[in-house]
């Protein structure tokens, strides 16, 4: 998990890179903190990108959030190796009017009273079997209490 200095900061606050061998630690069915949301905090923006193509497994989905047994609040169910291009706010928290919205719209969700841990969840019955890959995620999280 890695805080983006000032100079990098771009669009993103937090930035995480996985590669396979994170990936085989985490193992099927785990979850890893990613990130923190803090305390008055919420997130706007996550995406994901297979930087480097997976190898080894045709079938390695993730998920991003805060509810530790199903994390799906940011990213659902993202099958990674299929990925052609990045991947941007298909989570159930992302909603437009009561319609799931998967179009990749930046909106401030999941805001929270004190710190939160943001997971992702590996779904991979082959994970064992991983050769090569990398994937990317970003995050822009809000911080208002910075500001008190």
């Amino acid at each position: 998990m890695a805080k983006v200095a000032v100079n990098e900061l771009g669009v993103f606050t937090d930035v995480v890179k996985l590669d396979f061998n994170d990936l085989i630690a985490i193992g099927n069915g785990g979850t890893r903190v990613i990130a923190k949301i803090p305390a008055h905090g919420a997130v706007e923006l996550v995406g994901v990108a297979n930087t480097v193509d997976i190898a080894g497994s045709s079938s390695l989905v993730i998920d991003v959030g805060t509810t530790v047994a199903d994390p799906d609040e940011f990213i659902n169910a993202l099958d990674v190796d299929a990925m052609t291009v990045p991947a941007f706010n298909t989570g159930d928290q992302y909603t437009a009017g009561t319609t799931v919205s998967t179009t990749g719209l930046s909106q401030a969700v999941k805001p929270v009273a004190s710190e939160t841990e943001v997971y992702i969840k590996v779904t991979d019955s082959a994970i064992a079997s991983l050769t090569a890959g990398e994937i990317v995620i970003g995050l822009r999280i809000s911080d208002l209490a910075k500001f008190a």
